[in-house]
């Protein structure tokens, strides 16, 4: 994280891009720390920073600001607490569906990378066509031949079905 806020306010410290009025962290006071330490202590940077702490159910509880941090003092029925919550849930969906797209890309890839002589056009050709490694490990070989033509069909129908093969 210290990584991204330093590469972040640098790039726009560097581009003279407008900083915000108020940063406000997916996370409580570690956060708010690691961030503050980027900010004032390696950018001579003062922007206020917020902080989305959530208790033991992973379930925001507290919205905090300022050093030391303070409770606002918000209530879980308040209007702007109800947004504050939505905003992290939200992040927090988006962060897990970016790891689980990444994650099932490479697996995807990985797999097809195994088939010497198959390039990218033909794997997209392929993941296009069948919409997972499983269709396609299932794909008669005149399935995959509609897909991807006789020769290349050959080829991945062989690395799918060693075993079937004399």
């Amino acid at each position: 994280m210290k990584e991204v806020v330093h590469r972040r306010y640098s790039r726009m410290l560097k581009e003279e891009t407008p900083l915000p009025d108020l940063i406000i962290a997916d996370g409580g006071i570690g956060q708010m720390e690691t961030i503050r330490k980027v900010l004032v202590d390696e950018l001579n940077l003062n922007i206020p920073i917020a902080g989305l702490a959530k208790n033991n159910k992973h379930k925001t509880n507290e919205v905090l600001i300022g050093f030391p941090p303070k409770s606002v003092g918000l209530k879980p029925t308040d209007q702007l607490f109800k947004f504050f919550a939505g905003m992290q849930e939200e992040v927090h969906r988006f962060a897990l569906k970016f790891h689980r797209e990444k994650r099932s890309k490479n697996q995807t890839v990985s797999e097809l990378d195994k088939i010497p002589g198959i390039g990218e056009k033909t794997k997209k050709e392929l993941i296009t066509h069948f919409k997972s490694i499983k269709r396609l490990r299932l794909a008669k070989l005149e399935d995959i031949e509609k897909a991807i033509g006789k020769h290349r069909a050959s080829i991945v129908y062989k690395h799918f079905n060693i075993d079937l093969m004399p």
